[in-house]
């Protein structure tokens, strides 16, 4: 009953009507971003956080909620239309969602990726409006210790999903926390880094603009070079019958939206996991289930319901991690996370005893959140197709222009539009490397946390490292982390060991 009374003030102050208009404008934009190749939440979120500093901290967040919310629905949208995916948590809806389209049912496509996102979206918030509060009191037993390890935790589990190129996911982990200690000492205060004692860097490097300059910059950099043709349209028309056929179909797939949107949440929650994994696996296990595998990547609509269910799911549970643990679940709620910081609020399990406004008023607008964006998905799908027709030119000249303002404005100095120039070539460089850039953008904003909990662990014992695993939360982590740790370079030796040719007899 006291949550119930808790999302009751909630949505006293999500529905005000300057909250409103912003769930609006924010799930708008949002899916417009999500829609864009290359752009998607993170770069969305990037480029859109400076302006957040004319509303309060709870509107701010909200706006930045709901553009994360929407770039999700969005990401369905090139997917189907090009065959390209808005963001990679949309890779697993092109699979199907592209042969659909081609097939001349890409209104039914469009409608079915809005319908399970929407389904997506309901479960996991019912699922985070339980389990938030639980999961705050748990975190009120942390220490520096604990903190530690879950973080030491948060990096091994990205690297176990990380992909195949496990080594390279290191590389880019280490690199984000060698630029973390860039500035001054949080304890000894004095500088680290500062190349020469420039003075712009004893501010340290900022997330906002290391994003900005990764994904904002490099992704334009990247699609310049590799774009040689403009793709094909499909031509997506939407009519009311479509509208009933596609509510009709995704009714008998409840079973698998049901799984997909759990599977999407508790997925989203582990840290640094996010929606692509959860995406892939939804895909992967309604292939393995279905009665019809074999018709999977030929134009199966459970192919699309699958993956739009997880993603959206999974975009909600990164987003509990954050709040009660101040640990970021995907590279967006890190970007949320940094938001928060500057606004003067730290994320964590006090934050649901200090700010229950803030927490409370995020959640219930998670729910007009999700109603707006499947409303205005199906509304605006003409809308749509017109915009992913702009010539590319028009789009990345644009997108510069946010970049270069959006790592301006915060700071107001030109030493972070450099700093957004060089990060975009290192980017563009990296990205065309096959460097995975999220564990660089996580290392950067979890390494200030790592290192203050490891320095305040070892001077609370005098330099014992044994307390890491004296305590039974901390030790738990510290083994989960080596096994996440031990498998992807046991699974890189197996392969490597593999590869070797028989010894001649």
């Amino acid at each position: 009953m006291e949550v119930l009374g808790l999302l009751a003030d909630g949505f006293a102050t999500s529905l005000t009507p300057l909250n409103i208009l912003i769930v609006i404008l924010g799930v708008t934009a949002g899916l417009f971003i999500g829609a864009m190749p290359g752009l998607g939440s993170v770069n969305g979120v990037a480029l859109v956080l400076p302006l957040t500093f004319i509303v309060p901290p709870t509107s701010a967040i909200i706006l930045l909620a709901a553009i994360y919310y929407g770039a999700m629905y969005g990401g369905a949208v090139s997917s189907i239309l090009l065959g390209i995916p808005g963001a990679s948590t949309a890779v697993a809806t092109t699979f199907d969602g592209r042969p659909m389209a081609l097939q001349g049912k890409a209104g039914l496509a469009l409608i079915a990726a809005a319908v399970a996102s929407f389904v997506g979206g309901t479960i996991s918030v019912l699922l985070f409006t339980a389990f938030a509060a639980p999961l705050a009191e748990l975190a009120l037993k942390f220490g520096p210790a604990e903190e530690f390890a879950l973080v030491l935790l948060a990096f091994t589990t990205f690297v176990g999903l990380g992909g195949d190129d496990t080594l390279k996911t290191i590389v880019m982990i280490c690199l984000g926390l060698v630029l973390s200690t860039v500035g001054l000492d949080m304890i000894s205060g004095q500088p680290r880094l500062v190349f020469g004692d420039i003075p712009g860097f004893y501010a340290g490097i900022s997330f906002l603009v290391l994003a900005i300059g990764v994904y904002g910059v490099g992704e334009v950099l990247y699609t310049i070079e590799t774009a040689r043709t403009s793709p094909a349209v499909s031509t997506a028309r939407l009519r009311m019958r479509d509208l009933v056929e596609g509510i009709r179909e995704m009714n008998k797939m409840w079973k698998t939206m049901s799984f997909g949107s759990v599977l999407g949440f508790f997925v989203g929650m582990l840290p640094a996991a996010g929606a692509t994994p959860a995406s892939l696996m939804s895909y992967g296990l309604a292939r393995t289930f279905s009665k019809k595998p074999e018709t999977f990547g030929k134009g199966n609509i459970e192919g699309v319901a699958a993956p739009e269910t997880a993603n959206n799911a999974a975009s909600t549970g990164s987003l509990l991690p954050m709040l009660t643990l101040g640990i970021p679940g995907s590279p967006t709620t890190a970007l949320l996370l940094g938001g928060m910081v500057m606004w003067g609020l730290m994320p964590g399990p006090m934050l649901f005893i200090e700010q229950k406004d803030f927490v409370w008023g995020l959640i219930s607008s998670l729910y007009t959140a999700n109603l707006a964006a499947v409303l205005i998905n199906i509304a605006l799908i003409p809308l749509f197709v017109w915009a992913l027709r702009m010539p590319f030119s028009v789009l990345c000249a644009m997108v510069l222009v946010l970049c270069i303002l959006g790592g301006f404005a915060p700071s107001q100095k030109l030493h972070d539009v450099w700093l957004i120039a060089g990060f975009g070539v290192a980017g563009y460089l990296l990205r065309k490397a096959d460097y995975p850039l999220a564990p660089l953008v996580l290392a950067l904003v979890l390494g200030p946390l790592m290192e203050k909990s490891f320095r305040q662990a070892l001077i609370s014992t005098q330099g014992d490292p044994m307390i890491f695993f004296s305590r039974p939360l901390s030790a738990t982590f510290m083994v989960l982390a080596a096994i996440f740790f031990a498998l992807p370079l046991l699974k890189m030796l197996r392969q490597r060991l593999s590869k070797r040719p028989a010894p001649a007899e």
